[in-house]
Order: C-alpha cells, then sequence, then structure tokens
C-alpha cells in the first residue's frame, strides 16, 4: 500500500539550486525553447538524473493553483443530441474538455468518462455537477477522480 503523499509550501530561496533548476528546464520544455530534455539541462547547468529525479515532484505554485481537473463519469441516455448537450453546458460555463470517452451504449445508456479542467468555471464544483445532472438525458454524473 502506498503512503499518502504529503505537500509542502516552500520559499524559492531555501530550495535546493537542483529543483530551481529543474523548473527552470521544465519551462523551456513548455515553451518549445528547447526540443529536448539533454538541451534543457545544458542550457540550465543540471544533470539529466537531478533532472529526472525532481521533475514529477516539483511545480511552480501558480501552477498548481490553475490546474484543476476534475474526472466526470456520465450515465447518458442513447438519443440524438444528449452528449452534445453535455458538451454545451460544460463549454458555457468556462469548462474545458480535455479528454473524453464514451462507451458502446447497453440497453439505452452509455457512459462517459471525461476529463475537465475546471480552472475558469463560472460556477462552483457543486452546482456544475448538479446542473449537469439535470439535463434531459443525463441519468447519472459524479466525479469520480481530481488532480
Amino acid at each position: 500500500m502506498r503512503e499518502e503523499e504529503q505537500y509542502y509550501l516552500v520559499r524559492a530561496d531555501i530550495l535546493p539550486d537542483s529543483m530551481l533548476k529543474t523548473v527552470e528546464a521544465k519551462k523551456l520544455l513548455e515553451s518549445g525553447e528547447v526540443e529536448t530534455v539533454q538541451e534543457a539541462v545544458e542550457r540550465v547547468g543540471l544533470s539529466r538524473s537531478a533532472y529526472y529525479k525532481y521533475k514529477d515532484g516539483i511545480f511552480p505554485f501558480n501552477a498548481m493553483m490553475k490546474e484543476k481537473i476534475v474526472t466526470v463519469s456520465l450515465h447518458l441516455e442513447h438519443r440524438a443530441g444528449v452528449l452534445s448537450r453535455v458538451l454545451g453546458y460544460v463549454a458555457e460555463r468556462g469548462g474545458n474538455i480535455l479528454t473524453i470517452h464514451q462507451t458502446i451504449p447497453l440497453q439505452g445508456l452509455a457512459t462517459v468518462a471525461m476529463s475537465v479542467d475546471t480552472a475558469t468555471l463560472t460556477v462552483d464544483m457543486t452546482a456544475f455537477l448538479e446542473g449537469m445532472q439535470r439535463l434531459d438525458g443525463v441519468k447519472k454524473a459524479l466525479i469520480v477522480g481530481q488532480g
């Protein structure tokens, strides 16, 4: 069994240089300024091993606040326009659908799982989910993951 992850908010000026350089290398890669990890680590003066050690565990604080991704599971009636209504609902409330997967309908119901970036939602998460649940053709809507 995996131990529960713990997070700490730490001032940048007390972080080891290797962690700060990892953040800089990630920024270079994300911006497209460099194409490979090797180029990024050379540019910031960091070893590849240090980059790989820290890359999945350190993020700028503002990036953590912006990334509010939820996975929503829906049971939808197999009728024309139901999924379209759901997608419109999400867009009208400022959500951005990142991924979507729909199963083949069985006994008149299809299961849809979608990842939604909620950073710019115009309603709170409870109202968002309750409103989705009230859409014609939506039998069930619930959050199954958050990241």
